[in-house]
């Protein structure tokens, strides 16, 4: 890269705005909501109200990693109130376990669900919209969250799939089997990810299966931005377009070391082309 193209690439992200830190907990679990779990975010530094943005990370990882903060502070450099939420992700799950895990998150009619304690923030309005992103089981959890909260608007999945070696959960995140509707979801898959098939041909079929939209190649985004997105090799640095492509180094590597491009990037693929992508569907 060029000094200019990185000097014009700067210019193009948001400022790095005043940003306060908060924590807070609520009632998860992987049936009953019975137990606590944490909370972690950034809010704007003034007094106005601003919509909402979760994030939440995938199986073993930590919740409040890299990944997930970078994804926080950069939702509230664009004026939302944005945490990262922890929950039982010590292993993966059928979707009776999912969806029990995203009722916990987003349930709107319960007073102890993270949603609740984000809502109730006092520079938080969720009536402006709520907007979601998750890493793999967390991205499953996201496209969940409609199901339990009318307020979410749009959701930004990355390692989604149809299938998890034996976790097969197309029947509850599949096009038409939950209540976000796939004009409002946009998946970023590697194009060698294993739970995909490790081909392009098999992360497409898994790609379509959750976004109903069938593309030939590497990119089927729809006119308002939703739809699938395949990561190349060749587009991060370690040619390695794996499940965990946001990482350095792939899966096997240290979970807070980012793919520089996917942090710091604009392309489609990269973090702050997709949370750019999300703010255009909630009020500011």
């Amino acid at each position: 890269m060029t000094p200019l193209l990185a000097a014009i690439l700067a210019l193009a992200l948001p400022a790095h705005a005043a940003t306060s830190d908060f924590t807070a907990s609520y009632k998860g679990g992987s049936s009953s909501c019975g137990t606590t779990y944490q909370i972690k975010g950034k809010e704007p530094a003034d007094q106005n109200k601003h919509p909402v943005f979760i994030y939440m990370v995938g199986t073993s990882d930590t919740y409040d990693n890299a990944q997930a903060m970078t994804a926080v502070q950069g939702m509230a450099d664009r004026g939302y109130v944005a945490a990262t939420i922890e929950y039982p992700n010590a292993a993966m799950g059928f979707c009776n376990t999912l969806t029990a895990r995203s009722k916990c998150i987003f349930d709107q009619s319960s007073a102890q669900s993270a949603v609740a304690a984000l809502c109730s923030r006092e520079h938080a309005d969720c009536g402006k919209g709520m907007v979601v992103g998750g890493f793999s089981q967390g991205a499953l959890l996201s496209i969940l969250a409609k199901n339990f909260d009318n307020r979410v608007e749009a959701v930004y999945a990355t390692g989604a799939h149809k299938n998890y070696i034996i976790y097969n959960v197309n029947a509850c995140v599949g096009n038409g089997k939950r209540v976000l509707p796939s004009s409002r979801l946009r998946v970023v898959n590697g194009e060698n990810d294993l739970y995909g098939g490790g081909t392009q041909a098999g992360v497409r079929s898994s790609s379509e299966a959750l976004t109903g939209y069938q593309c030939n190649g590497t990119s089927c985004l729809q006119g308002n931005g939703s739809g699938w997105r395949m990561v190349l090799k060749s587009e991060v640095q370690d040619g390695s377009a794996d499940h965990c492509y946001i990482r350095a180094n792939s899966c096997l590597s240290n979970q807070n070391n980012l793919d520089p491009g996917w942090a710091t990037g604009t392309a489609e693929w990269t973090l702050n082309g997709n949370l750019d992508w999300l703010t255009q569907f909630t009020a500011r």
